[in-house]
């Protein structure tokens, strides 16, 4: 692919849009925040992803997916590069990211309870001993948690005390 016919990165953007995460199909990649940047270097385009956590078992599949989706759309040259700095955080995941979550019963994550001690403390003191999480169903923060693991290892089981529907919270990271 030559320099006139290879698209934009903006157009890449939008591509990469289209990709899910396979642990949840709901939420793309690129609202899920994992992907950092898309660059040409010459006649290769260059994708930095970040993975969630550096262990995540996802990560294969989801460099796999990437490569499908842009090799559907011609892209031949292709380099993908694992970016650990700045690690990730939910606090990348868009607002319409946190939306799709919601729709399809997850919770998504509370800006500033992330587990690094402090904000834990400070989250449990303004919530009490547990995290006001409100359910993703009834809105109701009437929630308990069940279990800090949930489907996956981003996610807790939580249970709502008003509608009584069981539900994962993605926490916060």
């Amino acid at each position: 692919m030559d320099a006139r016919t290879r698209p934009e990165p903006e157009e890449i953007w939008r591509w990469l849009g289209e990709v899910p995460d396979p642990e949840i199909p709901v939420i793309s990649l690129t609202d899920l925040g994992i992907i950092r940047d898309v660059a040409w270097d010459g006649d290769t385009l260059v994708v930095a992803v970040t993975p969630t956590y550096s262990g995540c078992p996802a990560t294969s599949v989801i460099n796999l997916d990437i490569e499908a989706a842009l090799k559907a759309r011609g892209i031949d040259k292709l380099r993908l590069e694992r970016r650990l700095s700045p690690a990730w955080t939910s606090d990348w995941i868009s607002p319409e990211g946190r939306d799709k979550l919601r729709a399809y019963g997850i919770a998504p994550p509370i800006d500033g309870t992330a587990a690094d001690g402090r904000l834990m403390a400070r989250a449990n003191r303004l919530a009490g001993s547990n995290l006001a999480v409100a359910c993703p169903r009834c809105g109701s923060t009437k929630t308990e948690k069940v279990s800090q693991f949930g489907s996956t290892p981003c996610k807790a089981s939580y249970r709502c005390c008003d509608c009584l529907e069981p539900f994962d919270y993605f926490k916060c990271i």
